[in-house]
């Protein structure tokens, strides 16, 4: 090719580029509706100027006023017979250029009296008493003023109205005004919104960024045979630990709840009574294998344990709870640390189920493991395939009945063959083919999967704004701010589970092959090889994610999540837009003092 041509060639591309450019850019102002004719409306100037100048004047300090008052009367319309007007007195006068007009005709206001060079506010007053917008007048050096006024439309009356002229002069010292007050105290809740979200994010995200971590989970491997068989059982132990967890746990409640002195007895004895069982259940140093009969005795001295543990704990969570409630109306202004006993205790009671579904599924875990990796890799081939094609079936079968029970509840299906009985047949038919394709000789990557789902559940969780999460959550819990620590804490667990995770991913690979050369179990080459590399980067996110949830909070406010973006929200719609200035330079100034603050706390730790 001829370098004329490929200058030509070159050339033409960039023309092409331009006009392409053009015409995607003359697209986009199409679609945003740009309108540059429209700013330069007066009507929209002026709106702005005025929003302008209140915003320039925040309503941070309020004086002690004098006010200078006067009125005149105005019939709207003109009566058959017009009323006798009152002659001025002494002080402050208004005389109108005449008694009466139609709605929307103008009148002249002439005022004397007022103190000289002075902005005094005139308006119409209604019959209804209310404040309307006015103009604003300065008095001349002998304190008088003339002026145009148009009465407004739709406020006929039968009675005499009055145009007001008003004069306020400040007196004394200035203090903090109302506004200012209550934006401190919705500045203090939007902080502390943001702290427990980012907390209570950072403990959930903390686990989930190493399920989220390749580099971690890529080399966990587990026989398929194994696997078919935890995850048949374990919705088992969920269902069994969660039931049971719950009741022992409602035992304990109802056992502390109707004297405090007898709970304090049964939880000094139940105590005692799951201390003996654990160290019954754990046993100790011995020089041979334990016998039957002790293996037998340490698994019953473990369930014991483990049942006495929940009544334990809805004992100290009836018992806290009451504890906290006396505290609350004792100890005066501190009495929001009773509150706070007995709301934790509380949300332990909540816990309960949960705690069991954790412990039933441990169990059964624990039970299982020495079958999927001892006694099945040991059969032979044929056996043990047959075994891990019906595991599937029954693993198919089972997860497709949850999930059309599950879609059965939501749609709210009447037909239990169609919800139940059809999805359990398709999903048997599904784990079948499964189970014949799967290749029960090589591990399989469990790891992965873990990966792609704990990966999965965070995009879409983070698809998901604070905005529209603090929306279903103001319906559950109600308007305020724990609303909104709810929907950020959700947005917290998946921003910072992504960033932990990505962090994780590039750390050195150097100190985790050294530890794991060593013989280490995957807990200790996480603690000693990953997380030292990790925490400074860690405490970063956090941080920063602490400063996102601060701005956020104004942002969730108006769906009805509480902090100072509600007030925000108020103060706009009312066009209040000093007050609103307010709360604007409280987020500003709240925003930058975090900044230094964790400025100073990465230059320290990090």
């Amino acid at each position: 090719m001829k370098p004329t041509q490929r200058s030509f060639r070159r050339s033409l591309l960039t023309v092409v580029i331009i006009v392409a450019a053009i015409v995607i850019y003359a697209y986009g102002f199409q679609v945003t509706q740009v309108n540059l004719e429209e700013t330069a409306k007066p009507q929209r100037q002026q709106q702005l100027v005025r929003i302008i100048r209140a915003l320039a004047q925040p309503d941070l300090l309020t004086y002690q006023q004098e006010v200078t008052k006067a009125q005149a009367p105005v019939l709207i319309p003109c009566p058959a017979t017009l009323p006798t007007v009152p002659a001025a007195g002494n002080g402050p006068s208004l005389t109108l250029s005449k008694p009466c007009a139609n709605g929307g005709e103008q009148i002249t206001i002439v005022g004397s009296g007022f103190p000289a060079n002075a902005d005094v506010a005139v308006r119409f007053r209604p019959e209804s008493l209310a404040t309307l917008p006015g103009i604003s007048i300065r008095t001349d050096a002998k304190g008088a003023f003339s002026t145009t006024f148009t009465l407004p439309r739709n406020r006929e009356a039968a009675v005499a109205q009055n145009m007001e002229a008003e004069y306020k002069r400040n007196i004394g010292r200035p203090a903090f005004s109302d506004t200012s007050r209550e934006t401190w105290n919705k500045i203090i809740e939007t902080i502390f919104m943001a702290l427990l979200a980012t907390t209570l994010g950072t403990v959930l995200a903390f686990p989930i960024g190493f399920l989220a971590a390749n580099n971690l989970m890529r080399s966990i491997t587990s026989p398929f045979t194994a696997i078919m068989l935890s995850l048949l059982t374990l919705p088992i132990g969920l269902l069994a630990g969660s039931l049971l967890g719950g009741q022992f746990g409602r035992w304990g409640i109802s056992l502390g709840g109707g004297n405090v002195l007898l709970g304090v007895g049964a939880l000094a004895a139940l105590g005692a009574v799951m201390l003996i069982a654990l160290r019954v259940g754990v046993g100790g140093e011995e020089d041979s294998l334990p016998t039957r009969p002790q293996r037998v005795g340490r698994v019953a001295g473990l369930m014991i344990a483990g049942l006495t543990l929940f009544i334990n704990l809805g004992l100290i969570s009836i018992l806290s709870q009451s504890l906290g409630a006396y505290l609350s109306t004792r100890v005066g202004s501190l009495g929001f640390l009773g509150l706070f006993l007995a709301n934790v205790a509380h949300v332990l009671e909540l816990l309960l189920p949960l705690i069991g579904a954790a412990a039933g599924m441990a169990l059964v875990s624990a039970l299982t493991r020495p079958l999927g990796a001892k006694v099945l890799p040991s059969l032979a081939y044929a056996p043990r395939r047959a075994i891990a094609v019906a595991l599937a079936a029954l693993n198919g079968a089972l997860y497709a009945s949850l999930i059309g029970a599950a879609l059965g509840w939501l749609y709210r299906l009447e037909n239990p063959t169609n919800y139940l009985v059809l999805p359990a047949v398709a999903g048997a038919v599904v784990g079948l083919i499964i189970g014949l394709r799967a290749d029960v000789e090589t591990p399989t990557p469990i790891g992965q999967v873990v990966y792609f789902i704990t990966r999965t559940v965070l995009n879409a969780l983070r698809a998901i704004e604070p905005l529209i999460m603090v929306i279903v959550f103001a319906v559950w819990v109600g308007i305020g701010p724990f609303a909104g620590v709810l929907a950020l804490c959700l947005h917290t667990i998946a921003s910072l589970g992504k960033l932990y995770s990505e962090q994780v991913e590039s750390i050195q690979s150097g100190p985790l092959e050294a530890i794991t050369a060593t013989g280490a179990t995957r807990l200790q080459t996480i603690v000693y090889a990953v997380i030292p590399q990790v925490v400074p980067p860690f405490i970063s996110f956090t941080l920063y994610r602490w400063d996102i949830n601060v701005r956020m909070s104004t942002i969730i406010g108006f769906a009805g999540g509480g902090g100072i973006g509600f007030l925000l929200q108020q103060n706009i719609n009312l066009l209040q837009y000093r007050q609103a200035s307010v709360q604007m330079l409280a987020i500003a100034l709240v925003v930058a003092s975090l900044d230094y603050l964790s400025a100073a706390i990465r230059e320290h730790y990090v």
